[in-house]
C-alpha cells in the first residue's frame, strides 16, 4: 500500500524555542484526521522556522 503525503500549507515564522510544543500537540490531537505537522529551521535564516501542514 502506497502512502501519499500532500503538502497543504507552508508558512515561515520567526523561530521561538517552544514552537516544537505546538507542533507536537497538533500532531497528537489531529493525527486521526489524517493531518501531520512539521517544523524545520530555515536553511537561509536560522532565526526563521518553516511550519508545514500535511495531509496523509
Amino acid at each position: 500500500m502506497e502512502s501519499k503525503i500532500e503538502v497543504l500549507s507552508t508558512v515561515t515564522v520567526t523561530y521561538q524555542s517552544d514552537l516544537y510544543k505546538v507542533v507536537d500537540v497538533l500532531n497528537r490531537t489531529l493525527k486521526d484526521n489524517d493531518l501531520m505537522f512539521g517544523l524545520a529551521l530555515d536553511k537561509e535564516d536560522p532565526e526563521k522556522a518553516v511550519f508545514t501542514i500535511y495531509k496523509t
